[in-house]
Order: C-alpha cells, then sequence, then structure tokens
C-alpha cells in the first residue's frame, strides 16, 4: 500500500472584502478571509445553459507575516494567487450543543496577480515578504534584439 499523502491547494481569485487582521492572544496575527473563483465552463458544457457563469467562495484563513502581507496590499476587489492546504476541523457551538464543522484554506503563500496599479495596492514594501521585493521582468515585441526568426521547424534540435 502506498503511503502518498499529498494536500497542496492553489487558487487564485478575487478578495470578497476588505481584509481584517486580528492577534491572538498570544499576538500572533491571524486574518480570515474569502476568495470569489469562477467556475471554469462555458455556457454549452452545462445543463442549465441559461447561466454562464457561477463563483465559488472558499473560505482561506492566513497567519504571522502573511496575514500581515495580505492585509496590507490587498483590499475588497483584488486579485489574490494563494497555496496552501486544506484543512478540516470541528467544534461544538455552545448555544446551541451541536456539531460545527469548517473546511478552510490555510495559506502558506501569497502572490499578487494583478499590478500594484491595477488593484490599488500600496507602494510601500515594508511589510512584503523579501521574496515578494524583487519584480519579474516585463518583457515586449521590442526585446527581441539578438534573436533570429526562425521561418522553418527543420533546422530545430527537437
Amino acid at each position: 500500500m502506498s503511503s502518498l499523502n499529498l494536500n497542496k491547494v492553489i487558487l487564485c481569485g478575487r478578495l470578497t472584502k476588505d481584509p481584517d487582521l486580528r492577534q491572538t492572544q498570544g499576538g500572533v496575527p491571524v486574518l480570515s478571509f474569502t476568495l470569489a473563483i469562477n467556475r471554469r465552463f462555458t455556457k454549452s458544457d452545462r445543463a442549465d445553459a441559461g447561466q454562464t457563469q457561477q463563483a465559488d467562495f472558499i473560505n482561506l484563513v492566513a497567519w504571522r507575516q502573511t496575514a500581515e502581507f495580505i492585509s496590507k496590499f490587498f483590499k475588497k476587489g483584488s486579485a489574490l494567487c494563494v497555496t496552501g492546504s486544506i484543512q478540516t476541523r470541528q467544534w461544538t457551538d455552545p448555544s446551541t450543543q451541536t456539531t460545527k464543522y469548517s473546511t478552510e484554506v490555510i495559506v502558506d503563500e501569497a502572490m499578487f496577480v494583478d499590478s500594484r496599479n491595477e488593484n490599488g495596492a500600496s507602494q510601500d514594501t515594508a511589510y512584503m515578504p523579501e521574496s515578494y521585493k524583487s519584480s519579474a521582468p516585463s518583457y515586449s515585441n521590442s526585446d527581441n534584439a539578438g534573436f533570429e526568426e526562425v521561418k522553418s521547424d527543420d533546422d530545430l534540435p527537437f
């Protein structure tokens, strides 16, 4: 029997409301938030062909620096991409004495999707983790100096 255990989630969506950073009694930053993620299907893929788009609302929790990063640089409607793992938990509601269940994604990493100007994020990077401070190189069609156009696939080595 295999001992394979894998719990990895990658989600890209938009925040449903402004993040509200809180702290535990021990002073650890924690952020609970929801991402709206459009389902990938076309009108013809569904029996209810009259509806063209649906969204899932996924509950997420971020801790420590990741929580601070999200609360500082993202707001309602901002596009956000996260990686993490699914976690389920249960508790007893003290008012009704019923068992409640929750499934949420625990965020390990959070990344920008839009440019800073598009999502309205601040230019201040004080709370941004070092891995997010370096910007990815940008490329355009005018950056093709030193490249030669290949007219045929015959010259390619693969």
